[in-house]
């Protein structure tokens, strides 16, 4: 499993970003109430950076900036105890740090950092690496479609159809493939608003086919 002890299942920027904006576009169907979706992602945070937005729904909160220089990722545990981010200002690249010590991130708080830029292996901070409880909050980072799957189907039971979510579903939306209405119908019954659907895939900036 991923953690800041171990960061060799977490892909480079590429296929992380992709794998980010996949949950979420799955996240959007499967619950489009967006106070209890898990991902959420902007392609267009700011010039040159995408930002995409893990919340557990128990205080637990992933914080993931994408941008020229690499990828940052923000992690706050409320099982974790408080820390200190001067050791990490010393740690962190430079382009780093508007994102880490500004908002969000500051409101949000620290308990663990992980980083990476150009072919650099990822880097991570963590004061307490052995109670930081980020392989809690890593685990569905590794962009493989099952892990989703086994991790959606518990997190959103009720919400798909009674048949369950088709992992070939899942893996179609991995690999970026344009979002059309027969893969929707084939993760829910009834899509309640297909417009803000719409709207979130454009704020994903995720291809889509679709007509009604």
């Amino acid at each position: 499993m991923i953690s800041t002890k171990n960061l060799q299942l977490l892909p480079d920027t590429g296929k992380l970003r992709a794998a980010c904006k996949s949950m979420s576009v799955l996240d959007s169907i499967l619950c489009q109430d967006w106070t209890y979706r898990y991902y959420s992602y902007n392609s267009e945070w700011a010039k040159a950076e995408e930002f995409c937005e893990m919340r557990n729904g128990e205080g637990g909160q992933l914080l993931i900036l994408f941008c020229e220089e690499g990828t940052v990722i923000n992690g706050f545990s409320v099982e974790a105890a408080e820390t200190d981010k001067t050791e990490l200002q010393n740690l962190l690249p430079v382009a780093f740090h508007e994102f880490i010590f500004g908002e969000p991130v500051n409101s949000a708080g620290t308990t663990f950092c992980l980083w990476k830029t150009g072919d650099e292996e990822w880097q991570s901070w963590s004061p307490a690496p052995e109670d930081d409880h980020s392989e809690e909050l890593l685990s569905t980072l590794n962009g493989d479609p099952v892990t989703y799957h086994k991790w959606a189907t518990e997190y959103f039971k009720g919400t798909y159809k009674e048949s369950g979510i088709p992992l070939t579903v899942v893996t179609r939306i991995f690999a970026s493939e344009p979002l059309t209405k027969e893969l929707v119908t084939a993760l829910v019954d009834d899509l309640k608003d297909w417009e803000l659907l719409k709207e979130d895939l454009d704020e994903i900036s995720y291809p889509y086919h679709i007509n009604r």
